[in-house]
């Protein structure tokens, strides 16, 4: 059968989006707003990664034109050599808006939130720089989005905001990049699949994590290692991070799914072994967090797993061993303090650096998703094959598209959740940010053929 057309697409009514016949996303109506003189202002402008999206902001939509942007930082003087730099990319540029504030100074971050519909971050480690932002977002009534994967840091903001910004109207997207919008998209274009041509849901959703070619920035380096760090004295983080729910709703855990994957394990439905996925663990609970926020229209006992694929043969499941003892072996490290310190100092790269243009633009990434469907006189049950790639590197050249667009889908897609909340990709956005990141160059395609 061929991929997903339109027809297989959700259907929008009204201020919900429909999958199926099933609405998927809240229709509250959300408290009116006061004029806002920017769409998207993007925080940590100056920073490794804010560089990068605001050049694809400026390849995409340019200057003065369809989106209203501004660039904001702690240091006007780097944020105008920013702005110079963008006018190679469009001499517009140059006339950019520059808002300064600090992570630290919640009254000069109050001052930004008010100025924009949305607020995008690329300040981490979240734990440390973001909080602060969030609360001025949530106050402000005005979006929000980020590129965390800091799984104690989502929890801490769903606890701490998520009623008082169901409230004030204010959406709060975090996991905004390779962490984890191919997993969330990547899941509901399955099960939008399914729901089109099948009329039921997939019980299960697997994740993939395929041939990628990526490199480290010193930013997401510090993310993982103040994880570590918070984990290893904090034995509420470390429950945390075990437990699979983490991120839903309520802090029962509920639903089928157990620890995350650690050791190799062949998958007959891919056909290849798998072994443990560094993101897995935080694309996972943001899956289960969007399905729970849609009413868990995925069902109550859905189950979703995420790993990464490897050969068919011995080779296979030698690369799946081996990547899960690198895996545990790096884990340990970053869990005491001597190891730790010498792979902030010796290993990783430092904040404020990642890779060459020539890395990021060769890079590439491809997930494969297998969805299982419901049990309804079939034998077997029906399944979905859904694969989502992109053509640059994850981290930065791919998250930078996925940012960007995210952002603007926030500010200007009347189709996307309009209740407040902190909520996520798919969630909020589902299927319009889809489109949007289609039309960006990224695929996301299902199909009955492997």
């Amino acid at each position: 059968m061929a991929s997903m057309s339109a027809r297989a697409q959700p259907r929008l009514r009204g201020r919900g989006l429909v999958l199926g016949s099933r609405r998927m996303i809240p229709a509250d109506s959300p408290p009116p707003r006061s004029p806002r003189s920017f769409d998207v202002v993007l925080w940590g402008a100056t920073g490794f990664t804010g560089g990068l999206v605001a050049e694809y902001l400026a390849r995409a939509y340019g200057v003065g034109r369809s989106v209203r942007w501004a660039l904001a930082g702690r240091s006007r003087e780097k944020l105008e050599k920013v702005r110079s730099s963008l006018g190679a990319i469009d001499p517009r540029a140059r006339e950019l808006p520059l808002l300064t504030g600090d992570s630290g100074d919640r009254a000069s971050l109050d001052a930004i939130a008010r100025e924009a519909r949305v607020v995008a971050s690329t300040v981490g480690p979240y734990a440390l720089y973001g909080k602060e932002l969030v609360a001025a977002c949530v106050e402000a009534g005005s979006d929000y989005c980020d590129l965390t994967g800091e799984v104690p840091f989502v929890r801490e903001m769903i606890d701490l905001h998520h009623a008082r910004a169901r409230a004030t109207g204010a959406r709060i997207v975090h996991c905004c990049g390779f962490d984890s919008i191919p997993s969330d998209l990547g899941t509901l274009t399955v099960q939008t699949y399914m729901r089109s041509n099948h009329g039921s849901r997939c019980v299960e959703v697997k994740g993939f994590a395929g041939k990628t070619t990526m490199a480290i920035s010193g930013g997401t380096a510090a993310s993982i290692l103040e994880i570590a760090r918070e984990a290893s004295h904090d034995r509420g983080v470390r429950k945390m991070l075990a437990d699979p729910y983490s991120l839903d709703p309520g802090h029962e855990t509920r639903g089928p799914d157990g620890m995350d994957q650690l050791g190799p394990r062949y998958d007959a439905d891919l056909e290849r072994w798998t072994g443990p996925f560094m993101m897995g663990a935080t694309n996972a609970r943001v899956v289960r967090r969007t399905n729970a926020l849609l009413d868990y229209a995925y069902g109550r006992d859905f189950r979703y797993r995420e790993a990464a694929s490897f050969g068919r043969g011995p080779k296979g499941w030698l690369s799946a061993a081996a990547t899960a003892a690198g895996t545990a072996g790096f884990l340990t490290a970053a869990a005491l303090r001597p190891t730790r310190w010498l792979l902030a100092r010796a290993v990783l790269p430092p904040p404020g650096e990642g890779p060459s243009r020539e890395k990021r633009e060769t890079g590439s990434f491809v997930m494969h998703f297998v969805g299982i469907g419901e049990v309804s006189g079939q034998s077997p049950p029906s399944r979905v094959f859904g694969t989502v790639k992109g053509t640059q590197d994850p981290g930065y050249g791919a998250t930078s598209r996925m940012f960007g667009e995210a952002a603007v889908c926030l500010a200007l897609d009347a189709e996307t959740a309009p209740a407040g909340g902190v909520t996520t990709p798919a969630a909020c956005m589902g299927m319009r940010l889809v489109e949007r990141l289609r039309a960006a160059g990224m695929t996301f395609e299902a199909s009955e053929a492997r």
